[in-house]
């Protein structure tokens, strides 16, 4: 198989949001395995279904992405034990208008971190339910919901908590590997 196209989607908006750096260290650490492409979602309009007939340009453009790349890794953080408003209406658009589902067949993994205590295992649960509705398979294992500590990843985007790099190591040969 040639290098797998995988777009990265990233559920926070903010500039220096922690999951930004974690989909930076996970880019670095893959090297050439994949090919990466950033989907951004900071520019997609609310998904309003009277918008069918005439959809955005910002909601094509990102359908079109999507639909261009192999795969797809969502990178999230937990809002008030949930993904953030702005992904769950990325996947709306994505997804929308019916019979045109950007997401369909498409496989996935997510990873996240958020600093409370269980990381971002409750957003990653209501993400797969929200994934399988618009038939997207997602990699069952390993589950990487990190809980946020400063210093696990460097200025330099360098992972350098050995036993998260470790884990994040596991997580790409799996992705890898599911891929293939």
């Amino acid at each position: 198989m040639a290098t797998p196209r995988i777009g990265i989607i990233i559920g926070s908006l903010r500039e220096g949001s922690f999951n930004r750096q974690l989909a930076g260290a996970v880019r670095a650490m893959a090297g050439d395995r994949f090919a990466f492409e950033e989907i951004g979602i900071g520019d997609l309009p609310l998904y309003d279904q009277d918008d069918d007939a005439d959809f955005p340009p910002a909601g094509s453009q990102f359908k079109q992405q999507v639909e261009g790349c192999d795969a797809l890794l969502f990178v999230t953080p937990e809002y008030n034990r949930s993904i953030p408003g702005v992904l769950k209406n990325a996947i709306d658009v994505g997804s929308r208008p019916g019979g045109r589902n950007s997401f369909g067949g498409k496989r996935a993994a997510i990873i996240g971190t958020s600093p409370g205590a269980h990381g971002t295992v409750s957003a990653q649960q209501h993400l797969r339910n929200v994934l399988a509705a618009v038939d997207v398979a997602v990699l069952p294992q390993p589950e990487i919901a990190i809980q946020y500590r400063e210093g696990q990843i460097d200025a330099a985007g360098d992972v350098v908590d050995e036993r998260l790099r470790k884990r994040l190591q596991l997580f790409l040969d799996r992705f890898g590997a599911w891929l293939d």
